[in-house]
């Protein structure tokens, strides 16, 4: 009789092989989600470098939390939350940096002085901070978004996924995910026009 191949061994059947010390199932899970932890990680880190360390903690603390797993959702969902709250808690700190140095170089240099840098065929250093700040806006208002909602603007619109996915792996109902979504949107576009007027 043939060997069960691992690609054939459903996530439930190699978390118990894991929990039994069985090292080889778990590197079967990471083959199994790394792509799809990595592309989660990367839509809130937007950066490969920082999406990698993301994917590796979240498969970390994983590893380390499977003996409270409980088995009412599935392994992959509960990793999606591990790994979303990484990368929200990595948006909030980078955003907090961000704001910080856009500070200190607002003082150091004023778009009519980068004009004078160099010249830069793609786009004029004028183009380019205003792309920059546009970037740090949105992300700042995104971070300025109550928790509930920033994950579901973050699953939905940088993610792509459905109400029925975002409603399993945030563990509510899919009417609680529409109605978020609709608050957050809104509030969001207010940030939005705040930190415009401000700016």
């Amino acid at each position: 009789m043939p060997l069960t191949r691992p690609d054939d061994v459903d996530d439930a059947t190699l978390v118990d092989r894991v929990l039994d010390g069985d090292q080889g199932a778990y590197r079967t899970l990471i083959e199994r989600y790394q792509g799809r932890i990595y592309a989660v990680a990367f839509g809130l880190a937007h950066d490969a470098e920082d999406a990698r360390d993301i994917a590796q903690e979240a498969f970390t603390k994983a590893y380390r939390s499977l003996p409270g797993f409980r088995r009412g959702s599935s392994f992959y969902t509960w990793l999606y939350r591990i790994t979303a709250n990484l990368g929200i808690d990595h948006q909030r700190r980078k955003t907090r940096k961000l704001k910080r140095e856009l500070q200190l170089d607002e003082t150091r240099l004023t778009p009519e002085q980068a004009h004078h840098t160099g010249p830069r065929p793609s786009a004029t250093p004028r183009q380019n901070l205003e792309r920059k700040q546009l970037a740090d806006r949105i992300r700042a208002a995104i971070d300025q978004l109550p928790p509930d909602q920033r994950n579901v603007i973050v699953l939905r619109e940088l993610e792509g996924l459905s109400y029925k996915e975002i409603a399993e792996t945030l563990d509510c109902a899919e009417g609680t995910v529409m109605s978020r979504l609709y608050y957050g949107r809104r509030k969001l576009q207010q940030i939005l026009r705040d930190l415009n007027k401000g700016g």
